[in-house]
């Protein structure tokens, strides 16, 4: 599989893993949008949301689970963050690998973009 997110998932490609259980494995993204920008991705190999099943359900809830975790590790719970999943061109999704992006350090704007 040609997946950069499976590549890094399984070290093929190296990138400090900040959290990894079971089902997930977080890194900080290469190009933050805000001073806390971490990725959150299933080691399943899923496209997208668009793609996910019954079957994945628990899986998107750990992932969200797991975003919780982790801005609470890295100060970011109180003053609040953003989650976000990109699903599709449309969406603005840059690789085919469903994930979950937690945005905070900073006052967001309510600016979609």
């Amino acid at each position: 599989m040609d997946c950069i997110f499976c590549k890094i998932i399984s070290g093929e490609i190296p990138s400090p893993h900040i959290y990894e259980d079971d089902q997930v494995v977080v890194i900080n993204d290469i190009n933050p949008q805000a001073p806390v920008h971490m990725l959150v991705l299933p080691k399943k190999h899923v496209e997208s949301v668009a793609a996910t099943t019954d079957e994945d359900q628990a899986l998107l809830g750990h992932m969200m689970r797991v975003a919780a975790i982790m801005a609470e590790k890295v100060g970011i719970a109180e003053s609040g963050y953003r989650l976000i999943v990109n699903t599709g061109r449309d969406g603005a999704q840059s690789v085919l690998h469903l994930h979950l992006h937690v945005l905070g350090g900073k006052q967001m704007t309510e600016q979609m973009a």
